[in-house]
């Protein structure tokens, strides 16, 4: 206890009258002095009448007078009129008069603790008492917690003041010397002094000189070495909430605003926090002011940061999740007001979250939501946006998406979540976009383009969707309106320029994906190359796994389109890489279609078979990526000697792709498959029908698509017509870029060639195809054209032998002995489509239809020129 104290209770004891008020922030010893005073009091023979205010007494009229009447032997509780009612005179008169007379009998001692938060009613008494109990022994000994809001008497403090038998005592913070003496010697009862394990600089750090704080982390410490970092549910955490309440409710809202900042906290924000979505207005600044002052003098605060990271943690925790999801919610809307960056404030809006809060926005942050996802989404001037950022811009979406009241901005916000799904995974996108093209249309706004999402819905491969945003076409049966049409009639200088100024964002990832295709399906594959190229470039600087997949799946079809079929594979395989753990959607379907052909194409027949198990299934063909699929499994199975099942395959494309209006050759051209089928089955009529039905269709002008057409009508019509069709068909697919489609006519040339007795042209044509297979590394196709030889010379001299090559008169007499196409290739050690091919040229150069037109034994006249 001060000498000022010990003064003061003597000279109360002698019959004088005298008031006191000790200031301190909270956690200063402003109680603990106040129960010394008592203690002493009673000790000297006075009579101690003690209250304590809290928050609950500001509204109990008369409720300090309460507590003081309580702890007296015989007092009379004055009469009160209305709760809001100043005293009357008559009940201030009463209460001193009372006062007074158990003065009499000795000193009387009034200690008031928290005065700040006492009633007015009472004050008023108070006031009243130290004003004209002058003769009396009364000493009245209140504390006050500096920096809080003033109390609810403002005149009690200036009254107090005024008179001459006032003394203010302040209590401060502990210096640094101070600390290290309190805590060599501490006052309580099982609080161990201060060990090696903490030196005492650290010990005035953390606490900041306030003695509650540094009793609280010795007595936590103990005798521990090395001390613990303080418990969450501690006493020094205990110490600190003491410290929060005691500063009142304005410095504890600080408090908690700046604790949710953390690093980014300053008074103007932790002003624009207080004010609170809801309330009429924000505090005044000098209260904001007043209000940290409170935590600095408490020790709490260093500036604008906690002293230590248990402080905001202990801070957070006292308040409820619905609170801090408040907290973190005014933090957004100041943080965003501030101008700070959008990471920053998508970090307090999503925080509600993790926190379990189930409503974590309000319709009144729907604004705010989308304006924060818009600019975790825009590029900037270094790599473009992170991964993490996509996720978050979509949770804040979803959030907003939830909240909005007005049914066409709750679409247009769905709208932008699909196109945004593409970032992440092309299967979000696509059932993103199912959900808002299924919604009620309603809910679209008047005037409403669908430019956009049907361009999504065009890179997803989803035509009639597409077309069905824009309504039924006047004329159906105009070929104009086809879905495909956009991606096949575009003019190519439009595509180029498109991919060669605008990046690659939400908005223009459709309609670059879309460009892409125009060039690949054109007669330019090599431009496609060089632009899918530099999108997934683009696509793997932006960190979205889902770019970088369909990117990647685009190139490696580009790649395949040109005969790169070991490109091909390694970008189909990055595809597929690319996706996230979760698969779903149809684009898997689309890398895996290209995986198929070009491992088929390189000899990797058994790795070909892995990606040919996918099922599929109805909702699977609803895509372009399901339809290239099924044509490539039905590949496939023609090059294992299954032509039945591969022209159901084909077929099956056909049919949906017709379903779709978006039957192109230049896309899927199915009947030429289906033509290869036909032959391999022997029907070389039905097979020629089909070919010449296609040279009527669109795209038959097509470099691709009349390459490969005259090459079969080549091999299903006259001897004498064929040469200068297998030549117009090698100039066409030379012309198309598509060198796997060029060394098979050149093959057939070749042969060609030779049936014309030409044998020197055919070699070399021959060996111009065997080349070229080399070139590209395709195994498969290589052995396919000239089966069982790693030299061109070797199958070259033998082609020059008869009409019939030596590998086709020994597999045209096996067939005709009876053995099936797998027979004849287990026994000669090669594939059954090489057998296959080799039965086919039989055939034609032969005149027949089957293999029981075959002669019976190899020697009879049919196998040798007559």
């Amino acid at each position: 206890m001060t000498e000022a104290l010990e003064s003061v209770l003597t000279t109360c004891a002698v019959g004088r009258s005298r008031a006191v008020l000790i200031e301190g922030a909270a956690g200063c010893g402003k109680s603990h002095l106040l129960d010394a005073v008592a203690e002493r009091a009673t000790a000297a023979g006075a009579l101690v009448l003690t209250a304590a205010a809290g928050e609950q007494e500001r509204r109990v009229p008369l409720g300090v007078l309460r507590q003081l009447v309580g702890s007296a032997p015989v007092f009379a509780l004055p009469r009160t009129g209305a709760d809001d009612a100043v005293p009357s005179e008559e009940a201030l008169l009463t209460f001193c008069a009372e006062l007074c007379g158990l003065a009499l009998d000795g000193p009387v001692v009034l200690c008031l603790d928290d005065v700040q938060h006492a009633d007015p009613q009472s004050l008023h008494h108070l006031r009243h008492l130290v004003r004209h109990a002058r003769p009396a022994p009364i000493l009245l000994v209140a504390t006050s917690t500096t920096g809080t809001e003033h109390t609810q008497d403002p005149l009690f403090t200036p009254e107090l003041t005024r008179q001459p038998h006032f003394r203010r005592i302040r209590l401060g913070l502990l210096t640094a010397q101070e600390t290290a003496r309190a805590a060599a010697h501490p006052p309580e009862e099982g609080t161990a002094p201060v060990g090696p394990g903490r030196p005492t600089p650290e010990l005035h750090r953390i606490t900041g000189g306030n003695p509650l704080l540094l009793r609280a982390l010795l007595q936590e410490d103990g005798a521990a070495v090395p001390p613990s970092p303080p418990a969450p549910d501690g006493p020094f955490a205990e110490a600190v909430l003491t410290c929060l309440h005691r500063s009142g409710p304005l410095a504890q809202a600080a408090a908690r605003a700046v604790a949710t900042l953390a690093g980014l906290a300053t008074e103007p924000l932790v002003a624009r926090m207080l004010h609170l979505p809801g309330t009429d207005a924000p505090p005044a600044d000098r209260s904001v002011q007043g209000a940290l002052a409170a935590l600095r003098a408490c020790g709490l605060l260093d500036g604008l940061r906690f002293r230590h990271p248990s402080v905001p943690a202990a801070v957070l925790a006292d308040a409820s999740p619905r609170t801090r999801g408040d907290l973190h919610r005014s933090a957004a809307h100041a943080l965003h007001g501030a101008g700070a960056p959008a990471e920053a404030v998508a970090d307090h809006l999503l925080a509600p979250l993790a926190d379990g809060v189930r409503s974590p926005a309000r319709p009144e942050d729907f604004t705010l939501l989308v304006e924060t996802a818009r600019s975790l989404l825009a590029p900037g001037p270094g790599p473009t946006t992170r991964a993490d950022a996509t996720v978050d811009a979509e949770r804040l979406l979803e959030l907003a998406h939830g909240v909005c009241p007005d049914e066409a901005e709750r679409a247009a916000v769905a709208l932008r979540l699909a196109l945004i799904g593409a970032r992440r995974h092309p299967a979000a996108a696509e059932s993103r976009l199912t959900a808002w093209v299924t919604g009620p249309r309603s809910a679209r706004p008047a005037g409403w383009d669908p430019r956009e999402p049907a361009a999504l819905l065009l890179a997803q491969g989803r035509f009639t969707e597409a077309v069905a945003l824009f309504g039924p076409p006047q004329d159906p049966s105009a070929e104009g309106h086809s879905p495909v049409s956009t991606l096949l009639d575009t003019p190519a200088a439009d595509c180029e320029a498109l991919l060669g100024t605008v990046p690659l964002t939400d908005t223009t990832f459709a309609p670059l994906v879309n460009a892409v295709r125009t060039l690949l399906y054109s007669d330019r594959p090599e431009r496609a190359v060089f632009v899918s190229g530099e999108l997934l470039t683009e696509a793997e600087k932006s960190g979205a796994p889902g770019w970088r997949a369909v990117c990647a799946g685009l190139h490696a079809e580009a790649l395949l389109r040109i005969g790169d079929a070991q490109g091909a594979r390694r970008h189909a395989t990055a595809a597929l890489d690319a996706l996230p753990a979760s698969g779903g959607g149809t684009f898997p379907y689309g890398p895996a279609a290209v995986l198929v052909q070009a491992c088929g194409a390189l000899g990797r027949y058994d790795e070909a078979a892995r990606h040919v198990q996918y099922p599929v299934t109805r909702q699977i063909l609803t895509s372009l990526y399901g339809v290239q699929y099924l044509r490539a499994r039905g590949l496939h199975q023609l090059s294992l000697g299954q032509p039945h099942t591969a022209l159901a395959d084909f077929r099956k494309a056909g049919r949906v792709l017709q379903s779709w209006r978006a039957d192109r050759a230049a896309l899927l051209p199915w009947r030429t498959d289906a033509a290869q089928a036909l032959l391999r089955m022997g029907r070389l009529g039905r097979a020629r029908t089909l070919v010449e039905e296609q040279l009527t269709l669109p795209d038959a002008t097509h470099p691709r698509v009349r390459g490969a057409c005259l090459r079969l009508l080549a091999v299903t019509g006259s001897p004498g017509r064929r040469t200068a069709l297998l030549r117009e068909s090698v100039d066409e697919l030379r012309r198309s870029g598509d060198r796997l489609e060029t060394a098979r006519a050149l093959a057939d040339l070749g042969h060609a060639l030779h049936d014309d007795d030409r044998p020197s042209q055919g070699a070399a044509t021959l060996r111009a195809a065997w080349n070229l297979a080399q070139q590209m590394g395709a195994v498969g196709l290589r052995e396919e054209l000239l089966p069982g030889s790693d030299r061109p010379a070797i199958a070259l001299t033998a082609a020059a032998a008869g009409p019939l090559s030596d590998a086709e008169q020994r597999v045209a007499a096996l067939a005709a002995e009876g053995l099936t196409n797998r027979g004849i290739a287990a026994r000669l050690g090669v594939t059954v489509s090489t057998v296959e091919q080799h039965l086919t040229r039989v055939y034609r150069k032969l005149g027949v239809t089957s293999r029981a037109d075959l002669p019976a034994r190899p020697t009879d006249g049919a196998f040798v020129r007559g």
